[in-house]
């Protein structure tokens, strides 16, 4: 029985050829024998930490190197590759000791969460775990916990986005305006800034008024003037410097 069972797994086409899929191989040195990792360990890991982040389908395939350059008047250009520039420095040196965070605001469609992405699935290739949220789902999801009758998904929600190592919420403050959002912004932005983990946010909010005149609302107005403060003190600001939809123009 047990001749049979190895005799299928070494004909498993799938499993590695140096440790026939356990992840280990056995070595002797010096009349001991131990055992140390794989290098297909090393490379399966950050994949399956990728698979499970949650990444929304379409941006599962998204990178830095892919992002498009091409139509952009020459003084636009020049401003979006050093933007790229950053933040391949900024994946590099993950983690950063400085504001370990990013914050990507600017208008609907200019590629943040395209940019905030391509961040997120380098830096967690670089074996750091990670997890994306959708900011109005997360908040759903986490009044939902509440409920006597939700799932164990539900609610377990915040306290994943309170511990994960990295943290990508998109869309932030994209939710109907309520003291609950805010409180759970501000503790959720609390903790991790305490704790130096850094986050990568995007907003279509601006962070001030563009003039005295201006009327639309603020970031600060939507999830509170004590978060705002906190994002930063612990993110680096990317103003995106693309002022037409980077969507409609790949296409």
């Amino acid at each position: 029985m047990v001749d049979g069972l190895l005799s299928a797994k070494n004909q498993d086409s799938s499993a590695c050829s140096k440790c026939g899929g356990s992840g280990w191989i056995i070595l002797e040195r010096d009349g001991i024998s131990g055992a140390e990792r794989c290098e297909c360990a090393k490379t399966a890991r950050p994949q399956r930490v990728e698979e499970q982040s949650g990444i929304p389908p379409l941006y599962q395939n998204v990178d830095l190197d892919s992002f498009n350059t091409s139509g952009f008047m020459p003084d636009e250009e020049k401003v979006v590759r050093k933007l790229l520039w950053d933040l391949k420095t900024y994946v590099r040196e993950y983690p950063p000791s400085d504001r370990p965070g990013l914050l990507f605001t600017g208008a609907p469609g200019t590629g943040k969460t395209y940019l905030a992405v391509a961040v997120f699935r380098a830096a967690i290739r670089k074996m750091a775990g990670g997890v994306f949220f959708d900011y109005q789902t997360l908040l759903d999801q986490i009044r939902s916990g509440y409920d006597k009758q939700s799932g164990a998904t539900d609610k377990e929600a915040y306290r994943t986005a309170l511990e994960s190592e990295l943290l990508l919420l998109d869309d932030l403050g994209a939710h109907r305006v309520t003291d609950f959002t805010q409180d759970v912004v501000t503790a959720l932005l609390t903790h991790r800034c305490n704790n130096r983990m850094p986050t990568i946010l995007t907003t279509n909010w601006p962070l001030e008024g563009s003039s005295e005149k201006d009327t639309a609302k603020t970031l600060g107005e939507v999830i509170g003037w004590r978060a705002v403060s906190r994002l930063h003190e612990m993110c680096r600001i990317i103003k995106m410097p693309i002022n037409t939809d980077y969507r409609m123009r790949k296409r």
